[in-house]
C-alpha cells in the first residue's frame, strides 16, 4: 500500500488556477448586464428590452449546454483538458462578442460563450475537491468559488471605468484576456489522481498523488467501491452511472436544490436595487445593497466552507438557506440601516453562498467516475432557476401584490430547499469507501469520512 505522499507540491496552486476560471464566469454574469444600456442605444441595432432579455436567456442556455456536455466528456477524457478548452472557447467567445454586427450575432456569439463557460465551472468544482487535503475540502472549494463574486466585482468596476468614454464592445474584449490563463493551466494545473485511476493510467496517477501528497490507496479504493457496486452501466461511469437507481434519487433532489439556489441568487442580482427602491430607498443606497449582497456571498462561501468541513456540508447547507430565508423576510419591513445591512448581507450568504456549498456537496456526495457529470447535471439543470428567477421577480414587481411579496417570491425557495437537503441521505462517499477500506483491511486503515 503507498499510502499518503510527502508533499512536494501544495494543492493551493489547483485552487488558485481554478479560481481564475471561475473569475471568469462572475465576470460574465455582470458584464453583459452592464451594457444593456449601451446595446438599447446602439446606432442602426433597434433593439428592444425584449429582445435584450432574450440575448440574456440565450446565454444561460449556452452556459447549460456546456455544464450537460462537459461534465460527462471530463469524466471520459479528464478535466484537465476540458478546463482548458473551456477558458480559450470562452475568450474566443468574447472576442466574437466584442466584434458583433447585429443583435443576432450578438445573440448567437452570446450563446456560444455560454457554452464555453459551462464547460469550466464543473471541472473547477471536481479538481478542487480533488486536490485538497480531505479534512479540507469545503473551504478549498468554498475560496475557489469566491472568484465568483470577485469576477462580478471586477466587471462593474471595468464597466465603471470604461463605458462613459469608450464602447461597450471594450468590456468583452477585456474577457477575452481570459486566455492568458491557459499557458499558466498547461504547466502547472495536475490531471484529476481520480481520472487516471478511473482510465487506467495508474502510474501516471501515482506519481501526481505523490507529488501533491494525496493518499493514492483512498482512490484505488473509491474506484474498487464503484467497480464492486455496479453493473456494466456504472463501470462506464458519467451519465450512465448518474441514472442508476443507486444515484438517481440523490441527484433528483440535488437538481431541485441548486434549482431553488439558482432562482434566487439570479432573481436578487437582476431585481435587488429595483426591490429596495421601490421600499424607499434611494438610487445610490439600492445599488450600494448590491455590493453587500456580493460581500455576504464571500463570507458565506469562505465561512460556510470551514463550518462544512467541521460540522458537515448537510448540516451547514439547511443554515444556510434558512439563514437566507430569515434575512428575506427581515427585508420585507422597514429596518435600521445597520440591520438593514446585515439582512441584505445575510441574503447574499444564504443564496450565493449556499450556492457554493451545495456544489461542494455533490462533489463530496458522488465517486470519482461520476463527479464531473453529477456536478455538471446539477449545476446545468438548476440553471433552470436562473432563469425563472429574474422573471419571478418581474412578475411580482409589476403584479398588485404589496411591496413584502418581492422578498417572499425568493424567501419562499429557500425553505424549500432546506426542507430538500434535511431529507436528503447524509452519507458521502467517503463514508462508503472507508466502510470498503475497512472490511478489506481492518479497522486501522479506517479513513475518516468528511462530509
Amino acid at each position: 500500500m503507498d499510502g499518503p505522499a510527502p508533499r512536494r507540491r501544495s494543492g493551493l496552486v489547483v485552487v488558485m488556477l481554478c479560481f481564475l476560471t471561475i473569475v471568469a464566469d462572475g465576470y460574465d454574469l455582470i458584464v453583459y448586464g452592464a451594457t444593456v444600456p449601451s446595446l438599447l442605444a446602439e446606432p442602426g441595432w433597434d433593439m428592444t428590452a425584449g429582445t435584450a432579455g432574450l440575448i440574456g436567456s440565450w446565454t444561460l442556455v449556452g452556459l447549460m449546454v456546456g455544464f450537460l456536455l462537459a461534465g460527462p466528456l471530463a469524466d471520459r477524457i479528464g478535466r484537465r483538458k476540458v478546463m482548458m478548452v473551456g477558458v480559450v472557447w470562452f475568450s474566443v467567445g468574447c472576442a466574437v462578442c466584442a466584434v458583433a454586427a447585429s443583435p443576432e450575432f450578438l445573440g448567437a456569439a452570446r450563446f456560444f460563450t455560454g457554452i464555453g463557460l459551462g464547460g469550466v465551472v464543473p471541472s473547477a468544482v471536481a479538481l478542487t475537491m480533488e486536490f485538497a487535503p480531505r479534512n479540507r475540502r469545503q473551504i478549498y472549494n468554498g475560496m475557489m468559488l469566491t472568484g465568483y463574486s470577485f469576477g462580478g466585482i471586477i466587471a462593474a468596476l471595468v464597466a465603471i471605468a470604461l463605458l462613459p468614454d469608450h464602447s461597450w464592445r471594450m468590456l468583452y474584449a477585456v474577457g477575452a484576456l481570459c486566455v492568458i490563463v491557459v499557458p499558466a493551466m498547461y504547466f502547472w494545473l495536475p490531471e484529476s489522481v481520480n481520472s487516471l485511476v478511473a482510465r487506467g493510467k495508474d502510474a501516471e496517477a501515482a506519481d501526481v498523488a505523490r507529488a501533491y501528497g494525496l493518499d493514492i490507496d483512498v482512490i484505488r479504493a473509491e474506484q474498487r467501491l464503484q467497480l464492486q457496486t455496479s453493473a456494466a452501466a456504472e463501470k462506464n461511469g458519467g451519465w450512465r452511472m448518474l441514472l442508476t437507481r443507486r444515484y438517481l434519487p440523490s441527484l433528483l433532489l440535488f437538481v431541485v436544490v441548486c434549482v431553488c439556489a439558482q432562482l434566487i441568487t439570479y432573481g436578487l442580482n437582476t431585481w435587488l436595487p429595483v426591490l429596495m427602491r421601490e421600499a424607499g430607498y434611494p438610487l445610490g443606497s439600492s445599488l450600494q445593497f448590491l455590493l453587500v449582497l456580493q460581500v455576504g456571498a464571500i463570507v458565506g462561501m469562505i465561512g460556510g466552507s470551514m463550518l462544512a468541513d467541521r460540522y458537515g456540508s448537510r448540516r451547514i447547507l439547511v443554515l444556510f438557506f434558512l439563514i437566507g430565508a430569515v434575512s428575506l423576510l427581515a427585508l420585507s419591513r422597514k429596518l435600521d440601516t445597520a440591520v438593514l445591512m446585515v439582512a441584505v448581507a445575510g441574503a447574499g450568504l444564504g443564496s450565493i453562498g449556499s450556492s457554493s456549498l451545495a456544489y461542494g456537496y455533490v462533489a463530496a456526495k458522488y465517486p470519482a467516475p461520476c463527479r464531473g457529470s453529477a456536478v455538471g447535471a446539477s449545476m446545468g439543470l438548476g440553471r433552470v432557476g436562473s432563469i425563472l428567477g429574474p422573471s419571478i421577480g418581474g412578475w411580482v414587481v409589476g403584479s398588485s401584490l404589496g411591496n413584502q411579496w418581492n422578498f417572499y417570491a425568493f424567501a419562499i425557495p429557500a425553505v424549500i430547499a432546506a426542507i430538500i437537503v434535511v431529507l436528503m441521505p447524509a452519507s458521502t462517499i467517503d463514508d462508503e469507501v472507508a466502510e470498503v477500506r475497512t472490511l478489506e483491511a481492518g479497522p486501522d486503515d479506517l479513513v475518516e469520512p468528511v462530509r
